[in-house]
């Protein structure tokens, strides 16, 4: 699949494993709530490249706006577990950082497609 080889979807693939070694750092009660809803949110993401990746450009748009909201979703997820105190401060801050990255990469795709 040489959609592998795309930097978004290698951004977003490293967000997970990030992700998922903190996640064992998230209490319980918070892992299968706060902590679930974030996983799912990061593979929604990486599901919606792959298949914004393999459909033809005509077809993207509604496929990248879906994935800028879950995005959006994910920023928020996020901001609550440090809120919470689910997760510290230096955690939350590379989570933050890698989903802003991925972000900018994502309105850049949403651009390019724009523009036909």
């Amino acid at each position: 699949m040489d959609n592998l080889d795309i930097p978004i979807f290698k951004k977003t693939y490293e967000l997970y494993k990030t992700f998922y070694i903190y996640r064992n750092t998230i209490s319980k009660q918070d892992r299968y709530t706060l902590g679930q809803r974030c996983e799912n949110a990061i593979l929604d993401v990486l599901e919606n490249i792959i298949l914004a990746s393999q459909t033809p450009k005509s077809e993207k748009l509604p496929i990248l706006e879906r994935m800028s909201l879950k995005l959006n979703f994910l920023r928020v997820f996020i901001r609550l577990c440090k809120e919470m105190k689910v997760m510290d401060n230096k955690k939350y801050i590379i989570l933050q950082e890698m989903v802003d990255e991925i972000g900018r990469m994502l309105g850049g795709w949403i651009r390019s497609n724009k523009e036909r």
